[in-house]
C-alpha cells in the first residue's frame, strides 16, 4: 500500500490521537499511524502503548505553572470531548494530596497550597482527625496533612480518552491506518513513511508521538534525547459487594515521611474483564529500558514482582481492609525528557517533527499537548508565549 496524505502523525496513543483531531479539525489530508491494543499482552510481538488501562490521577494543581496550563486547557475540553464523540472517560471524584504536616522536613504540603494558591484552585485543607473521619478507608500515618480538590480533579480512562479522540478524529476526515511505523525520512521533498507490513506513504509533514518507543532506531532521523523507564503497578480486585465502603474515594497521591514509599492510587474502577480493582503505583527504584526490543519484552514480562510486593506492603498499611491476596500487576513505562517537558519540535529535517516524553504526568495533559503537535505540525511553529517553556526537543 501507499499513498500521500498532507499530514501524517505516527502513534495512536493519548498525544497522537489527540494530535491528529487538532489537525484534522483545521486541516485536510490528515493520516493516523498505529496500532490498536493486543488481544494478548504476554505473546505480543509489536510495540505497545502506556494507555491500555482504566483510570489515570487528573488534577489542575501543579506546582509548574506550564505543566499546570497544560493541565487546565486539557480539563476543560473534556466535557467538549465527551459530548461530541459520545465517549465518556472523566470522573469528576477529586484528588486527595496527603504528606506530613507543615513545619517540619518535607514541603510536600506547603507546596501544594502554594501552587493552588496561584493558580487560584479552591481546596480544602484537612488535618489527621478531619482525614480519618472524611476518608475512613484510608489510614495514614500519624501528624500528616491533606489538600483535597473537589472540582475538576478525579481521573480519566486513558483507553476510552484514545477511543473519543479517535472517534473525533475520524469525523473530521482522519485516515485511520493500523500499521506500526518502522522508518521516517525526507526524501524527495516529502517525508517518507515505511510501516511493519512493508506500506509506504508520504506526507508533507510527518509527526512521530510513540511514546517510549521514539527511541527506536530509525523512527526518527536523528536520535531524540529520551530516557525510557520501566513501570509496575499493581491491582487489588474489590468485590463489587464492597464497594459501598470506598464510596465517594478520590485520587490520591501520598508522600509519607518515608519518601521512597510516595505513590499515588486510584478508587475502585471497573476494567475490562468486568471487575473492579483498586489500582496504586510507585516504583521505589529505578529500571532503565534502553531499546525498542527491550521495551517491547518489558510489556510481555507484566511487571516486577517486588515492586507489587512493595506496593502490597504500602496498602496493607493505607488501606487495611483491602485484601492482599487478590493482586496483579501491569508493566508500562514512563518516557523523560532532559527538560521535564514534552518534547514538540521537528528534527534535522524541517518536514518530520517529534511529540513525546510525557514524564509520568501527561495523561491528564494530553489534549492540549497533542494540540501544540497538530500546531507545529499546522504552522511550523509553536506560538504561544503563555509558556514559559518552547518544548524545544534535545537530539542525541
Amino acid at each position: 500500500m501507499s499513498g500521500h496524505f498532507n499530514y501524517i502523525v505516527v502513534g495512536r496513543g493519548m498525544m497522537g490521537a489527540a494530535a491528529a483531531r487538532h489537525l484534522a479539525e483545521t486541516v485536510e489530508g490528515v493520516a493516523l499511524i498505529g496500532p490498536g491494543e493486543p488481544a494478548d499482552i504476554k505473546t505480543h510481538q509489536g510495540v505497545f502503548a502506556s494507555h491500555y488501562d482504566e483510570a489515570r490521577i487528573t488534577r489542575t494543581i501543579d506546582g509548574d505553572a506550564d505543566w499546570a496550563l497544560l493541565a487546565n486547557r486539557s480539563i476543560a475540553r473534556y466535557a467538549d470531548i465527551a459530548a461530541r464523540s459520545g465517549v465518556a472517560f472523566y470522573a469528576p471524584v477529586g484528588c486527595l494530596m496527603v504528606g506530613p504536616e507543615r513545619g517540619g522536613a518535607n514541603p510536600f504540603v506547603d507546596d501544594v497550597l502554594k501552587a493552588a494558591g496561584r493558580l487560584g484552585v479552591s481546596t480544602e485543607l484537612l488535618d489527621d482527625q478531619s482525614l480519618k473521619s472524611r476518608f475512613p478507608y484510608f489510614s495514614f500515618e500519624p501528624d500528616c496533612e491533606g489538600v483535597f480538590e473537589r472540582d475538576n480533579a478525579g481521573y480519566v480512562n486513558p483507553r476510552a480518552l484514545v477511543k473519543a479522540q479517535a472517534i473525533l478524529a475520524e469525523k473530521a476526515g482522519v485516515t485511520l491506518i493500523d500499521d506500526i511505523v518502522v522508518s521516517t525520512r525526507e526524501e524527495g521533498g516529502r517525508a517518507s513513511v515505511q510501516t511493519a507490513s512493508g506500506a509506504v506513504y508520504t506526507a508533507d509533514r510527518v509527526l512521530v508521538a510513540a511514546g517510549g518507543f521514539s527511541i527506536t532506531k530509525d523512527l526518527l532521523p536523528q536520535p531524540v534525547g529520551l530516557d525510557v523507564y520501566a513501570r509496575t503497578v499493581a491491582f487489588f480486585e474489590i468485590d463489587e459487594g464492597d464497594l459501598a465502603q470506598y464510596a465517594d474515594m478520590p485520587s490520591l497521591i501520598y508522600e509519607p515521611r518515608d519518601t521512597t514509599k510516595h505513590i499515588y492510587l486510584l478508587p475502585p474502577v471497573r476494567y475490562p474483564d468486568g471487575k473492579f480493582y483498586l489500582k496504586i503505583g510507585g516504583d521505589p527504584d529505578d529500571k532503565r529500558v534502553g531499546s525498542d526490543p527491550e521495551i517491547r519484552e518489558w510489556f510481555r514480562s507484566g511487571g516486577r514482582e517486588s515492586v507489587r510486593d512493595h506496593l502490597s506492603e504500602i496498602v496493607d498499611k493505607l488501606v487495611p481492609s483491602v485484601d492482599l491476596s487478590r493482586v496483579s500487576m501491569a508493566a508500562c513505562v514512563v518516557s523523560k525528557t532532559q527538560s521535564g517537558y514534552p518534547a514538540i519540535g521537528f528534527t534535522a529535517s524541517p518536514r518530520i517533527a517529534v511529540l513525546t516524553g510525557g514524564n509520568g504526568t501527561a495523561a491528564k495533559s494530553s489534549d492540549e499537548i497533542g494540540r501544540l503537535g497538530a500546531t507545529l505540525l499546522r504552522d511550523g511553529k509553536i506560538a504561544d508565549d503563555t509558556f514559559s517553556t518552547d518544548f524545544t526537543p534535545a537530539f542525541l
